[in-house]
């Protein structure tokens, strides 16, 4: 018995178009990031997913994006789960903050460090490493169970919340998930085995 999991980055926010340190705050969807949730539904929906099991945090980027793929596949009269251990990396001190800005505050090799190292974390805020220590025992107590038996789960989250867990499925050294992106809208779907472990990765 084998499970499905679906791991939905939200589509493109307000914060993310104006090149915004986004982190715990809460912005919502443009219309370029609604357009991507909505053809995310449409191409589960095609593929033949029916997920029975919903998750996401507690930030309205990634929960509009949840209820947009919902729609878009007619999927109604569930129950989501929403948790704030599926949060985005808390950026801390830089939230809000202009990324140019920023370098022209601390610097172009600071900012770097704090966005691109595994365990450096900005002034305030959380590095992937503290991210990934709260979300993937979220992960291993409250999804992996629904794999195992056997349902499709759908997740809706962050990139970095998201970045962990794909850390753990795949595998993947802290500087191999450093490297790895995750497109806004863009679905990334595994076979979880009853052991809880990666059976194969799907192309959708």
């Amino acid at each position: 018995m084998t499970g499905t999991l679906i791991l939905v980055r939200h589509g493109q926010s307000e914060w993310n178009l104006k090149n915004l340190f986004t982190g715990w705050r809460n912005p919502d969807l443009t219309e370029k990031g609604i357009g991507e949730a909505r053809a995310t539904g449409r191409r589960l929906k095609a593929a033949g997913y029916q997920p029975e099991v919903y998750f996401t945090s507690a930030l309205k980027r990634a929960q509009h994006t949840l209820d947009l793929i919902l729609e878009e596949m007619e999927i109604t009269e569930v129950t989501i789960t929403r948790s704030k251990l599926l949060n985005e990396r808390d950026y801390g001190d830089l939230s809000g903050l202009n990324k140019d800005d920023a370098r022209q505050k601390w610097g172009e090799e600071q900012v770097h460090v704090w966005r691109r190292s595994f365990d450096v974390p900005p002034p305030g805020g959380e590095s992937l490493k503290d991210t990934a220590a709260r979300t993937l025992p979220y992960y291993e107590a409250t999804i992996v169970p629904e794999l195992k038996a056997g349902k499709t789960v759908l997740v809706a989250a962050h990139g970095n919340s998201l970045r962990s867990i794909v850390m753990a499925i795949e595998g993947l050294t802290p500087e191999q998930i450093l490297k790895r992106e995750l497109a806004t809208g863009e679905p990334v779907i595994y076979r979880i085995g009853a052991d809880g472990k990666l059976v194969e990765t799907v192309a959708v």
